[in-house]
């Protein structure tokens, strides 16, 4: 069996992307190019490796497999290529991150910082919520994963770099605003909005209402931040945010910050991958770039 390094990136692009055209896009081929390679490979395979299910390509059994271990094979053969790069004095490759949609607050500032000092690396930013993380994580996908809520059923390497401080907002003006202290049965009345379901946000803070036996009232669940924070500044009730996702005067964005007895809830940021991963010379560089960031903080 001797499948080509062609055939296999053309299948990983089918394998992520779920359409032939969209392979061909990812890969600057043409569609009947990407056909007549995967149906090459079907036959050096000797099983389906794909089917079509309306307008989507779904793998069959034999394809997730052979993903897989494609991927484990691209994943090798480019650390080697970091590795030769490293002997011959350069700094190049490629650095693959999946970070929750929160992270998108100070994310651009690190990678920015990065890559000033590693010119030559390519960095691939996928910008999820947790559940598209935890999945890309799940697959082995990327370097790295950013997260605030690490997966407690998988077995990862976990490291803490920042601070991120849950808060409670409401609209500017709101009665509480103005309040000193609030105990956090004060809000029982309160409409909240949230997050959706899955949010690390939202985790943290449901866990600790029910640590405290607190009931909140749901009024809203909403797909970003930036939905919450405008259905807050509108007045439809208040939310928990990351400190993160607000702006340095959330004034501005017509919000108040509620001085809520118990918060801010104290969280962290952390770097994940897999247990046993070996991470690329580029990766672990990053690593260190964020501990460094984190202790200049």
């Amino acid at each position: 069996m001797n499948p080509t390094h062609r055939q296999l990136q053309l299948f990983l692009a089918l394998a992520d992307t779920g359409s032939v055209t969209a392979a061909a896009q990812a890969c600057h081929v043409t569609q009947p190019t990407v056909s007549m390679q995967l149906k090459a490979l079907t036959e050096v395979v000797g099983l389906p490796l794909h089917e079509q299910i309306g307008k989507r390509v779904h793998l069959t059994d034999a394809g997730h497999a052979l993903a897989r271990t494609a991927r484990a094979m691209t994943d090798e053969w480019a650390a080697f290529e970091q590795q030769v790069a490293g002997l011959r004095g350069l700094a190049r490759g490629r650095l693959r991150l999946a970070v929750v949609s929160t992270a998108e607050y100070f994310m651009p500032r690190l990678l920015g910082r990065f890559c000033q000092a590693h010119p030559g690396v390519d960095v691939q930013l996928q910008v999820l919520n947790r559940d598209g993380v935890v999945a890309r994580l799940a697959d082995n996908r990327d370097d790295l994963a950013i997260m605030s809520m690490p997966p407690a059923e998988a077995d990862l390497v976990q490291h803490a770099f920042l601070a991120n401080p849950l808060v409670v907002i409401a609209p500017s003006g709101h009665p509480l605003a103005s309040r000193q202290r609030l105990p956090l049965a004060r809000l029982a009345d309160q409409p909240f909005i949230w997050r959706e379901h899955g949010s690390g946000t939202r985790m943290a803070c449901e866990a600790h209402f029910a640590a405290r036996g607190f009931a909140a009232r749901t009024r809203l669940t909403l797909g970003s931040n930036e939905a919450v924070k405008h259905a807050v500044a509108a007045g439809m009730g208040l939310a928990v945010l990351s400190r993160h996702a607000l702006a340095a005067d959330p004034a501005a964005d017509g919000i108040a910050l509620l001085p809520v007895q118990g918060f801010p809830l104290h969280a962290n940021w952390f770097t994940v991958y897999p247990r046993g991963k070996r991470l690329s010379p580029i990766a672990s560089a990053f690593l260190g770039h964020l501990q460094n960031a984190a202790s200049a903080a």
